[in-house]
């Protein structure tokens, strides 16, 4: 099914919502429709074209601190390179775990630096103890990034529909042909 993109008051893109979730919106007066598929949603009573673009009809102050990476597994992975921090290893990521440096049997914690990108077979080697005593090296110490260590874009532009490539293609510079 379509997808939804939905817009601050001022036009700017905030995320991609169900359609779904976008006539939830529009039922409820809390957005506008800028743009809208062929596509049609019948009930007994009503008929909807499958909205597109949406933009909200109040301004949302985006409350997320620029500065501060979020706390994931991929995030933990970008930082370490995709990189066993005990043999340099580059395993596929599907053969990638994380380790606790510290176990938390131990008292470790679950933080950035406690954490570290690890290969099943260091994993399975360290297991319950700490770094020194299963005598392996990490290559470099769990730290707290200052930004982002990887930018994933989750509508794939190529894909997107045309209606949205307004609002998207903010930073592009634009041919004078």
């Amino acid at each position: 099914m379509e997808q939804t993109l939905l817009l601050n008051a001022t036009y700017e893109p905030l995320k991609v919502v169900h359609w779904q979730k976008a006539i939830t919106l529009m039922c409820q007066g809390k957005v506008e429709v800028i743009s809208e598929y062929e596509r049609e949603i019948r009930s007994v009573t009503l008929s909807f074209k499958l909205p597109s673009v949406i933009r909200l009809l109040r301004c949302i102050r985006i409350k997320r601190r620029f500065d501060a990476v979020p706390f994931s597994r991929a995030n933990i992975y970008a930082r370490d390179e995709h990189t066993c921090q005990y043999c340099a290893d580059m395993p596929p990521t599907t053969d990638l775990t994380f380790d606790h440096v510290v176990p938390v049997a131990q008292g470790g914690r679950k933080d950035w630096e406690n954490i570290v990108a690890c290969c099943i077979t260091c994993n399975r080697r360290k297991g319950g103890r700490t770094p020194a005593e299963a005598r392996m090296r990490l290559i470099r110490q769990p730290r707290r990034p200052r930004r982002a260590p990887a930018v994933r874009v989750t509508v794939g532009l190529r894909d997107a529909p045309d209606s949205w490539r307004d609002y998207l293609y903010w930073n592009v510079e634009l041919d004078e042909s």
